[in-house]
């Protein structure tokens, strides 16, 4: 009887090599497959020409999971892939959910870099103080659910991270997003919109509440919106974290 392999759950950080962690990068090294949806595949795979790859589409997470549980059984070293990190909205969860109790099958997961602090990097300091991250899809999440989440964060003056704003299918949440935003911000509230951040076509901007809109937003896009204190400075978007009345500077 074969010895158990082991599963690496692996946060990609944005994909490019400089952004991963020196850990996350030797778990991939050491494995022997490389399983993950197709689009982070194609972001690792010419770091690892001589590794099999195992890609899938949307939609697949389950399946996924269980084909990483058969090949770590047969005796496999496997890295599940997640680009950001693996436990924000990634594949850790869901590996947990499908392994049992009595699966003999060590599991480690291995930080990255997130969407949400990628793109916090590229604008500036936006995150500096308390945040949240919200992601608008409602395929896992009831929309009303996500909406109460929404009301109550604005209300609580957090700095807001959406992840999953807007795709082809899904073109109003982003709209009835803000307008809950407008009930507690000011129109004038920093935003931040950065559209493919740490990869090729990185682009972003800095506009405000009332006209975020009026910018391309997708499903590769990261939306962060400032609390009360946040402000923009030589172009960059930042939230104080009260430094200033501390020592008076």
């Amino acid at each position: 009887m074969n010895k158990s392999g082991k599963i690496y759950v692996v946060g990609i950080g944005p994909g490019k090599k400089a952004d991963m962690t020196f850990k996350a990068y030797e778990a991939m090294e050491k494995s022997d497959i490389i399983v993950g949806y197709k689009t982070y595949t194609d972001l690792v795979k010419e770091y690892f020409p001589e590794t099999e790859i195992k890609s899938s589409g949307m939609m697949k997470e389950v399946d996924r999971c269980t084909e990483v549980l058969k090949l770590a059984k047969s005796g496999k070293n496997v890295a599940l892939i997640s680009s950001g990190d693996a436990g924000v909205y990634g594949m850790a969860g869901i590996m947990y959910e499908v392994i049992d109790e009595k699966d003999d099958m060590e599991i480690e997961v291995i930080a990255g870099v997130t969407a949400a602090n990628a793109a916090a990097a590229i604008v500036g300091a936006p995150i500096m103080h308390d945040y949240v991250t919200i992601s608008l899809s409602n395929l896992l999440t009831d929309w009303e659910l996500i909406k109460k989440r929404l009301e109550l964060a604005a209300q609580g003056d957090f700095i807001i991270s959406l992840y999953n704003p807007k795709s082809k299918g899904r073109t109003t949440q982003i709209t009835e997003a803000q307008q809950i935003m407008l009930k507690y911000k000011s129109k004038d509230t920093p935003v931040a919109i950065v559209r493919n951040a740490g990869r090729e076509n990185e682009e972003h901007e800095i506009t405000t509440l009332e006209k975020m809109l009026d910018s391309e937003i997708n499903m590769l896009t990261i939306i962060l919106i400032g609390n009360s204190n946040t402000f923009v400075k030589k172009r960059k978007m930042v939230t104080p974290r009260g430094y200033e009345k501390k020592y008076e500077y």
